[in-house]
């Protein structure tokens, strides 16, 4: 998903000012390379430094980890340490399963939570009408009234840009477009729309989407054993319990196709998945 991170990341960096205080309700002055120290060598997606002097953390993510809660803990703590100021944390999900991750960490006396925001909730349509071409390629993630018209809008914003601009910004959009399954239509617009650009081409985000696509090849694969796997079970036990379709997700091509031979012979779900 490195595709995807860095497109976000540069747009959210970039022109996207109406995404990003939708997301934070603030404004980034400057951004911050930061890599925290000790052991994990923690690198943060997004830390800014935002108008009123504070830090705004935006961590991005693809898939429902459910060591989240605690990864945050971590780059907040790693924050801190580096400098003396806790930050205001944002996870934004831009994947497709639903969000099933959890806000926060609470124990004994103990309680840490930051925002968790599935990038539907925001109001694609408002960002389509940003005068910022980052907030309308982010908005093909968004929550939008007709996906079709919206990737017709945006591939209309790009031709009129700069021929620089226009790359990077096509660019960008075909690999969110990825995670919507509208490669396919913005394909078909950029051919209606006079705009010549190659995106394996693409300086920054070519090779990496090269790569992308390669692993997408695998996650197809993975994806349709995923898919049977759960039908088979379902039929079997009469029905999928969460913790076991989350622990399917886990797993790896070969070890989908072993359980898909197993689930005939295993007497219970726990004994399958064991």
């Amino acid at each position: 998903m490195q595709a995807y991170d860095v497109a976000l990341k540069l747009l959210l960096q970039g022109s996207a000012a109406l995404t990003l205080r939708a997301l934070t309700g603030t404004a980034v002055a400057k951004w911050l390379d930061v890599e925290l120290p000790k052991v994990q060598n923690l690198r943060l997606d997004l830390l800014g430094e935002t108008v009123d002097g504070g830090l705004v953390h935006v961590e991005l993510q693809s898939s429902n980890d459910p060591a989240m809660p605690l990864r945050m803990a971590e780059y907040c703590l790693g924050v801190f340490r580096l400098f003396g100021r806790f930050p205001r944390q944002v996870v934004l999900y831009v994947g497709e399963p639903e969000l099933r991750m959890e806000s926060g960490l609470t124990g004994p006396g103990m309680l840490f939570q930051y925002r968790l925001i599935d990038i539907r909730a925001l109001d694609g349509d408002r960002l389509l009408e940003s005068e910022e071409v980052g907030d309308n390629v982010i908005a093909i993630l968004a929550r939008l009234r007709d996906h079709k018209e919206a990737v017709h809008r945006i591939v209309q914003r790009i031709a009129g840009l700069a021929m620089a601009e226009r790359e990077t910004a096509l660019a960008q959009l075909v690999i969110l477009a990825g995670l919507r399954h509208l490669s396919g239509t913005v394909e078909q617009e950029r051919r209606n729309m006079p705009i010549d650009v190659d995106i394996r081409e693409h300086e920054v985000l070519g090779p990496m989407f090269r790569e992308e696509r390669q692993e997408g090849r695998q996650e197809g694969r993975q994806e349709g054993e995923l898919t049977i796997l759960r039908r088979l079970i379902e039929k079997r036990f009469d029905g999928l319990p969460s913790w076991a379709a989350e622990k399917l997700e886990s797993l790896s091509v070969s070890e989908l196709e072993d359980l898909s031979v197993r689930v005939l012979d295993a007497k219970s779900v726990e004994e399958l998945l064991r």
